[in-house]
């Protein structure tokens, strides 16, 4: 049996990553007043796509799940990724004076179709450790975020009600309860199971930080 719990072993894997995400122009502008409306507005509508794929992927990971409780938790998740983060950004499209016809309208940037491409990919080719692996990083990057960023606060209603989003307890607690699983299942694991699931989850912390620059930039594709 592992003697380091397996979030903990996942973690420590990514800390790198992790601070270079926090030191991102676009996570520091969220407090400081620097990010440009326009960067912001360019995050939200790739999000609602984001969304839309990542729902998909927590489906394949609620038909995939070992038990009753986590086909239950990634189901209620994947309409959550749906219905309760895409309400905030609804209100976010709404004082922009934008509306879903605009998503639709608005093509997936190239990072975005990446990433969600891999997810999906590994939700339907890979273990249920590994497709773990890849959704917890959105999971738990955001809170860790939103807690870091909770500290300062921000002079913009709309970025001070994005981090209270992913630093307030509800969504604490659908972290912690992923966080739990992945614990539970980390001794059943063996070790290439274990680093196949770290590789997964450091990937796609990399992709965190790739959408957060895609935003930033405002990426396009060249041709």
């Amino acid at each position: 049996m592992q003697s380091q719990r397996l979030s903990e072993e996942l973690w420590s894997g990514i800390e790198g990553t992790y601070q270079a995400i926090l030191d991102h122009p676009f996570v520091a502008g969220l407090t400081d007043g620097s990010l440009e409306r326009a960067s912001f507005q360019f995050y939200v509508l790739q999000d609602a796509h984001y969304l839309r794929e990542y729902a998909r992927a927590l489906s394949v990971a609620a038909a995939r799940a070992p038990a009753e409780a986590e086909i239950a938790m990634f189901a209620d998740h994947a309409a959550g990724a749906i219905a309760v983060e895409r309400s905030l950004h609804e209100s976010f499209l709404a004082d922009f004076g934008l509306g879903e016809r605009d998503v639709a309208s608005t093509p997936m940037a190239p990072t975005n179709l990446a990433y969600t491409s891999y997810l999906i990919s590994t939700a339907y080719g890979a273990s249920f450790p590994e497709l773990l692996g890849a959704v917890l990083p959105c999971y738990w990057i955001y809170w860790e975020v939103g807690k870091e960023l909770l500290a300062s606060g921000s002079p913009d209603p709309l970025h001070a009600r994005w981090i209270e989003t992913y630093a307030g307890e509800e969504f604490a607690e659908v972290v912690r309860a992923v966080l739990a699983l992945t614990d539970r299942i980390g001794p059943e694991l063996s070790p290439a199971q274990r680093s196949g699931m770290a590789d997964r989850f450091a990937t796609t912390t990399r992709y965190e930080w790739m959408f957060w620059d895609m935003a930033y930039r405002r990426e396009s594709w060249p041709v």
